[in-house]
């Protein structure tokens, strides 16, 4: 899925992010904390779903089509001088592949991946995937550890909020889970700005009261939604 459809489906404009990015360097402006926000398409690639799937309902055709074996050699019979035994195994065979490839590929629209994985699969993929770019973009080495991350992601319809080690000592972790269900509300009613800005602001109260501005206040991490290619 490309930047431009993802941004497409999730309703935000480049004005949209525009205001996100002011929202993140106003609500900075206010605490020694830092927020960054992240959103990607899937948090997994769900092929093996997919694909175990897709070979299920090509096997439920399979047998669907087994009743009617007599009428398919019928229909060769009509086209055909000679019928050999091997033409209704490889029409059974190439029929069954046929299916799994289509199958497959209808399986990887978002709303039949929603239907076929588990809602446990995509729940811990989500986290995993998070965790993974709390680690990678640096959110983790903030001067006091006050660095937060809003992710999301748009195919299971997750959101999840990390905070660092020193904003876990004294901020609970439910308060954020309470953000972050609030926010992925948002973007499922199709205000998807409206939930980020919520989301930062209300991150940003929480931050101001026990993570305070400095007179030092350098901006750590980049204050705009990053878009994830994987």
């Amino acid at each position: 899925m490309t930047k431009k459809y993802l941004l497409k489906k999730i309703k935000l404009s480049s004005s949209d992010l525009e205001d996100i990015k002011k929202c993140v360097k106003n609500a900075e402006s206010k605490t020694n904390g830092e927020i960054a926000l992240a959103l990607i398409a899937e948090s997994d690639s769900y092929s093996f779903w997919e694909l175990l799937s897709s070979t299920y309902f090509a096997a439920v055709v399979f047998i669907c089509l087994l009743p009617f074996a007599n009428e398919i050699k019928a229909i060769y019979e009509k086209f055909l001088w000679n019928v050999n035994d091997w033409v209704l195994p490889a029409f059974y065979g190439i029929a069954t592949l046929v299916t799994i490839v289509i199958a497959f590929f209808i399986m990887n629209i978002p709303f039949f991946d929603r239907l076929i994985i588990p809602h446990g699969i995509q729940k811990k993929n989500v986290t995993a995937r998070a965790f993974r770019h709390f680690a990678e973009s640096g959110v983790y080495e903030t001067i006091d550890h006050s660095g937060i991350l809003i992710f999301v992601s748009y195919l299971e319809r997750e959101v999840r909020i990390i905070a660092d080690s020193g904003i876990a000592k004294k901020i609970p972790q439910d308060l954020w889970n309470i953000i972050a269900d609030d926010l992925a509300d948002g973007i499922k009613n199709g205000k998807t700005k409206e939930g980020f800005i919520s989301a930062i602001n209300k991150c940003a109260s929480l931050l101001e009261e026990h993570f305070p501005a400095k007179e030092e206040n350098p901006n750590e991490l980049a204050d705009g939604l990053l878009i994830l290619n994987d």
